[in-house]
């Protein structure tokens, strides 16, 4: 069964950084896509990152510039490291994962971590 358990959020002032975890078991990263998501109050979820099972990577255009992702296999973690960080990317932040991620949409992810809070403030 998967597993994951993300980390990592907090307060923070924008201009900032944080770097958020995701740790995993039950499966392989490379077998599956995986990916970070982000719901601010009152929207919907969005995707920040997805990397699909053929190792292909993208992030949103918002955070394309300022956002990096990087795993760690020895200890079955994934990272997001944030910086230049904004009011906008206040919000719960999830790792996933999915089987398959054809369209690299949200409804392909059927595998969630509880979400850890970022709050981005002035």
């Amino acid at each position: 069964q998967v597993q994951l358990v993300a980390s990592g959020g907090g307060s923070v002032q924008a201009g900032g950084s944080l770097r958020l975890s995701c740790a995993h078991s039950g499966y392989t990263f490379s077998d599956y896509c995986i990916g970070w998501f982000r719901q601010a109050p009152g929207k919907e979820r969005e995707r920040v990152w997805i990397r699909d099972r053929g190792g292909r990577a993208e992030f949103s255009d918002s955070v394309r510039d300022r956002f990096t992702v990087s795993e760690d296999n020895a200890k079955n973690t994934l990272y997001l490291q944030m910086d230049n960080l904004k009011l906008e990317d206040t919000a719960m932040y999830y790792c996933a994962a999915a089987n398959f991620c054809l369209f690299k949409s949200i409804a392909e992810f059927g595998y969630w971590g509880q979400g850890t809070q970022v709050t981005v403030s002035s």
